[in-house]
């Protein structure tokens, strides 16, 4: 289902100058219903953060590529059937998150399926985001995505890799992916907090380069992801 559904999508995004190879087109209509899922999760964690975050990231890509995004974000858990609605899955939060043997099973064979899952830690995610990313893919390690990966050139390029949004610590942003037979199923952003650059102006004030510069990241994700539903 989610090759057949997001084939179509990206033959738009082809169309718009984005790159892909992405062969004949589908004959089918585009779907009116295409948007980006965030991931509601248990834990304690608050999945909902940042609510401005991935509408004003869906008018980007529209504005940006031609892709027919939906103006509002859909939300889903791990065990929603329309689960694999949605290839590119967002989560983020500031907390602790827990799956349920099942869940984390559903999450895998959504992956392998060909989902993919953006988690974007928006300061103390980690521990618990790591640990449930070894239940789920304990065959396949977080490791981290050297800057010169196409992720960061696919329609903007990040010499330097991923771009530092927020400050938390301090410490230098990292990118990490979990890759299965050479596709990343998992990117992973970690002291950089791109939801914070993608919210409305007025909420964290981030300067127009610091949010052009999130902007331009979560253009470049989505854009790969699609690439890989049709690779």
């Amino acid at each position: 289902m989610i090759r057949a559904k997001w084939g179509i999508v990206a033959v738009v995004a082809a169309a718009a100058g984005v790159g892909f190879d992405v062969g004949a087109a589908d004959s089918q209509p585009i779907p009116d219903s295409i948007t980006i899922a965030r991931l509601q999760y248990d834990g304690g964690g608050d999945w909902y953060a940042n609510p401005s975050s991935l509408p004003n990231l869906m008018a980007a890509i529209r504005e940006r590529t031609g892709v027919p995004l939906s103006r509002r974000e859909a939300t889903v858990t791990p065990l929603d059937p329309a689960l694999r609605d949605y290839p590119y899955l967002y989560m983020t939060g500031h907390g602790n998150v827990a799956f349920t043997p099942a869940e984390r099973s559903a999450l895998r064979d959504y992956l392998l399926a060909g989902g993919f899952l953006h988690a974007d830690d928006n300061y103390g995610l980690d521990e618990s985001f790591r640990s449930e990313m070894g239940e789920i893919f304990p065959d396949a390690e977080l490791v981290e995505i050297p800057a010169d990966h196409p992720v960061f050139h696919t329609l903007y390029d990040f010499p330097d890799g991923l771009p530092k949004i927020h400050e938390h610590d301090g410490n230098p942003p990292q990118a990490f992916g979990i890759f299965v037979d050479g596709r990343m199923v998992v990117f992973y952003s970690y002291e950089s907090d791109l939801g914070d650059g993608w919210e409305d102006e007025a909420v964290h004030e981030d300067s127009p380069e610091t949010r052009e510069d999130a902007l331009r990241m979560g253009v470049n994700l989505f854009l790969f992801a699609l690439g890989q539903v049709v690779s």
